[in-house]
């Protein structure tokens, strides 16, 4: 328990004060946001801070925060450490300035943010790399949902995926405060809801919180590095997390309330995240049982086992919602993202409701294909296509800081993690089957080498950049 309360403090104080350090840096400015300047009454509405919070928690977080975090914890309480402190020094700061980046650029997409940083060189490399991303998303988050449902009541998964399919269609189209704006505020609040139950019920039935430790202890020998870095995923730092910001920072009322939203959302996600890889550690009571488990159950089945078990009909009742909903809302957001990046590239706007229709019957085919394919391959090749898109994202908030905020040396707060994470992208598909399966060894050696590479090209830029400060 005394790891799991000095966790939360840590990502409190870093809230409270490293997220004021960072605004700082960004100084907000004070005119009209893009809500009102772009006013269209469909992307474009602006929202009170609340619930522009609640929507970019739930478009965040998904699963991403409950199977990340039970997935990791198959390597013990040293997950606690990438969680706590990926948060503060990486994932958050990620989606502060990849929200504020949005903003500060009327709205834009984080694919047109990219190529404004980058070149023009970057435009559809990176745009084809992140509507793959949301498209696969849909269908990774889509076909979770449908699998549970399936097992649940032994009806065809198909009869779940279809109904599941039309509302993300519909609610990609639909104007954001018309769905969006009404529903995803009460899921968030369940998905907290759902996390302090859990704990609150282990606390009170007496299981056993694991102690700390640095070790090593997934079953199967598997490096932390980079692997746990990858599978934690959105319970850390997400890529995905900056496709979901420009929805948001659309609806956003004054720059000042970046803080909250995006560095306030993701902290909340980590608090989850904090919450469900203690949950899975002490409920099995160790790594090797919950290794099990998440063989048998999948992730899904897990969560269902410990909130059932811990808080009867209602917990299960409330864990299968959370299961279900959570992946839906994430899925159709990432729909939406994709839709908003293609329109915002070829610059079609709302009123060619048409054309918006038919971008995303064309994504919905591409999605019903991989929901063809196997949950556990969808989710491996997502993951690090998630971590990679981070890394780039960062290094992006690096130039920015550097070219358009003209403080040189305050990029430090994004260049650091961006190296770590060039690591761990480059290292893990070095490494994986998923990759080219080269020595462990080598593969580290590779991915310092990336990273070494990104350093000296951001120096070049620090040496050749006029500003001072």
């Amino acid at each position: 328990m005394t790891i799991l309360i000095l966790g939360l403090i840590v990502l409190l104080l870093g809230y409270l004060f490293y997220s004021k350090f960072i605004q700082h840096v960004f100084i907000p400015f004070k005119e009209p946001t893009p809500a009102y300047e772009c006013a269209d009454g469909i992307d474009y509405v602006p929202m009170p801070t609340w619930k522009n919070s609640l929507i970019q928690l739930l478009n965040i977080a998904g699963t991403g925060p409950i199977f990340g975090a039970l997935m990791g914890a198959k390597w013990g309480p040293i997950v606690f450490l990438w969680i706590i402190f990926g948060t503060i020094l990486g994932g958050a700061v990620h989606d502060y300035m990849a929200g504020m980046m949005s903003v500060r650029e009327q709205g834009k997409s984080i694919t047109g943010i990219i190529t404004k940083y980058f070149g023009s060189w970057t435009r559809y490399l990176i745009l084809i790399l992140v509507i793959f991303l949301m498209v696969m998303v849909s269908a990774t988050f889509a076909r979770s949902a449908s699998d549970l449902l399936s097992a649940i009541t032994g009806m065809s998964l198909w009869i779940w995926m279809i109904p599941i399919l039309a509302y993300f269609l519909l609610s990609s189209i639909l104007p954001i405060d018309k769905v969006i704006g009404r529903m995803y505020p009460v899921f968030g609040v369940l998905l907290i809801v759902m996390g302090v139950t859990v704990i609150s019920c282990l606390f009170l039935e007496g299981y056993a919180f694991p102690d700390f430790t640095l070790e090593n202890q997934h079953p199967d020998g598997t490096q932390y590095l980079p692997d746990m870095f990858i599978t934690v995923a959105c319970g850390a730092i997400s890529g995905f997390h900056a496709t979901q910001c420009p929805m948001v920072s659309r609806c956003v009322q004054s720059e000042k309330e970046g803080r909250k939203i995006f560095y306030g959302a993701m902290v909340v996600e980590s608090v989850i995240a904090l919450i469900w890889a203690t949950a899975g550690l002490s409920f099995y009571g160790d790594t090797t049982a919950l290794s099990d488990a998440l063989a048998t159950g999948g992730a899904s089945g897990v969560v269902h086992e410990i909130a059932s078990t811990l808080a009867g009909p209602v917990g299960g009742a409330m864990a299968v919602i959370g299961v279900i909903i959570c992946p839906i809302t994430s899925g159709d957001t990432a729909l939406r993202a994709a839709r908003l990046m293609i329109q915002d590239d070829r610059d079609i706007n709302n009123s060619k409701k048409m054309i918006s229709l038919a971008i995303t019957l064309v994504m919905m085919v591409f999605i019903v294909m991989l929901c063809l394919l196997d949950f556990s391959i969808l989710w491996n090749y997502f993951s690090w296509l998630n971590q990679t898109l981070a890394t780039v994202v960062l290094w992006t908030a690096t130039v920015f800081i550097v070219k358009a905020l003209k403080k040189k040396w305050y990029s430090l707060i994004t260049m650091l993690p961006a190296m770590f994470m060039t690591v761990i992208t480059t290292s893990f598909i070095m490494h994986s089957k998923l990759g080219l399966s080269l020595d462990y060894t080598a593969s580290i050696i590779i991915g310092i080498l990336v990273s070494l590479l990104a350093f000296g090209l951001y120096l070049r830029m620090m040496l050749t950049s006029k500003n001072e400060i």
